[in-house]
């Protein structure tokens, strides 16, 4: 029997050497994260993974499954011990080495293996690793698996079995690219910026964009795990502005950038000017709606209003689902409702059947930005920008607050709110008109300005957006409203960023 996980060690003793430490904090709602070293080791890896396969058979999947980790210093190592308590649990694993997220969501189709998981931080800043996971293709892992996992991790009721195996696919990527790249080229000719932070997707989107016909300008994409530059998040302001220098040093056509294991994509267009997911969201929207008159398209509540208010998109008969900001959560909607994409602001974009197959794909995202300026060659891309209707919203802000704390203090505003709409009263001047709590809570006013606060799913933060379709004054009374109701709360500490 494998020893049962502990809360807590400290580094630099026999104990830790010799037991398996898993804080249980790092079991989130879709994926799993952790600061390696102080609330996971290698031993508490092990069990991670022999409960993971543990959880497979319970829930019916043949115990085959696909693995993969991004370029950090420390993720082989990770996987490796994962793969250890894999095996020990019985299962199969196919491991295809150094990958994007999307690479591996790709496996489980190409090799035809039921279960994934891919060991990453993500965006997360360095020291964090984790493990994105999934048993039904091409949805991820949700509340419920997560919660069973922990239980099953936690109690330590981790059983070797017998059946166990590894296979190492070698190249597996050039599987990856000729999937993605088997389509014709692009008829116009452009030159991308193709910022990769130096991470993971630097081995891959600049060879994809190329293969395309693209005149590729890279970016930071010689792998250096310290990520010297900035963290690979296409999210970040930071990132976003390399991306709009190095757009108008070089006069390239669009700027493209991926995050630290490729599932994300953001976009700079030829001003430089970063435009923010949600809109790039509608624009594709727009574009693909043209060839798919009705079509339904899924949201998270961060994303901007437009994709209901759209002139374009209501001509159209395009009908929109706001949903859980999340991408397990969105990519189950899009497979659940057969909708043809779902868009988040955080930059997870999910294409489903005809133009994908419903995972999140950064470099998969690209094609579809690119393509959409090929079906329009006397565009750029700020002219198609400024066909999309004004708004003025904030990037994504996150206050801290610690995991143990965040999920009563989004309770708490959204109990605030709820009394203030019970009582008439009103926010920035107005009447409440519409108050969502799917996710924390989205609340918006009668001239339509909006504000989210919820907690956030992979990191010790809040999260907070505003946007006003009536002006840049609008949003900022919001995030001010919305801002002094979060500081009746002490736990909640300084923002990220800011507007």
């Amino acid at each position: 029997m494998f020893p049962k996980p502990v809360q807590s060690l400290t580094p630099n003793t026999f104990d830790y050497e010799q037991k398996p430490l898993v804080k249980q904090t790092g079991f989130r709602e879709y994926d799993a994260r952790w600061l390696f070293g102080p609330e996971l080791n290698l031993m508490g890896v092990q069990a991670l993974g022999m409960g993971l396969g543990a959880l497979l058979r319970e829930l019916g999947v043949a115990p085959d499954i696909v693995v993969g980790h991004d370029y950090r210093s420390y993720s082989a190592s990770i996987k490796l011990a994962l793969v250890s308590g894999l095996m020990a649990a019985g299962v199969r694993v196919r491991d295809i080495g150094l990958a994007l997220s999307p690479m591996a969501y790709f496996a489980q189709f190409d090799l035809d293996a039921p279960a994934v998981a891919m060991v990453t931080a993500s965006h997360n800043d360095n020291g964090w690793t984790g493990v994105k996971m999934g048993a039904k293709r091409p949805v991820t892992f949700g509340p419920e698996e997560m919660a069973r996992l922990k239980e099953i991790v936690l109690a330590g009721d981790l059983k070797s079995q017998d059946g166990g195996s590894y296979e190492y696919i070698d190249n597996f990527a050039a599987r990856y690219l000729d999937d993605l790249t088997r389509r014709p080229k692009f008829a116009r000719k452009m030159k991308v910026v193709a910022a990769c932070g130096n991470g993971t997707a630097g081995a891959f989107a600049p060879q994809m964009l190329e293969r395309l016909g693209c005149e590729v300008i890279p970016l930071d994409v010689d792998p250096d795990f310290t990520f010297p530059r900035y963290n690979p998040n296409p999210e970040d302001m930071e990132m976003l502005h390399a991306m709009a220098a190095k757009v108008r040093e070089t006069g390239a056509d669009i700027g493209l950038g991926f995050d630290g294991d490729g599932d994300r994509c953001g976009v700079v267009d030829d001003h430089g000017e970063e435009i923010f997911a949600d809109k790039i969201g509608v624009m594709l929207a727009r574009d693909l709606s043209k060839v798919y008159p009705g079509a339904t398209f899924v949201v998270d509540v961060k994303s901007t209003g437009l994709f209901a208010t759209d002139p374009e998109l209501i001509a159209r008969k395009v009908r929109t689902d706001y949903w859980k900001t999340g991408h397990s959560y969105i990519k189950r909607r899009v497979s659940e409702t057969g909708a043809l994409a779902g868009f988040e602001k955080s930059g997870h974009f999910f294409f489903n059947a005809p133009i994908g197959r419903g995972y999140d794909d950064g470099l998969l995202t690209a094609v579809h930005v690119l393509e959409m300026l090929d079906r329009n060659p006397t565009k750029s891309m700020s002219q198609l920008y400024a066909e999309v209707p004004k708004t003025w919203g904030s990037p994504t802000m996150s206050p801290h607050c610690d995991d143990e704390r965040k999920y009563g203090v989004a309770q708490k505003v959204v109990a605030r709110i709820e009394a203030m709409q019970a009582r008439g009263e009103k926010l920035i001047g107005q009447a409440i008109r519409d108050v969502v709590t799917v996710n924390g809570v989205r609340v918006t006013v009668e001239d339509g300005t909006w504000g989210l606060v919820r907690a956030s799913s992979n990191k010790p933060e809040l999260v907070v957006v505003v946007e006003s379709p009536a002006s840049e004054a609008r949003m900022r009374e919001m995030f001010r409203a919305i801002d002094a109701i979060l500081r009746e709360n002490p736990e909640v500490g300084a923002y990220n960023q800011t507007i």
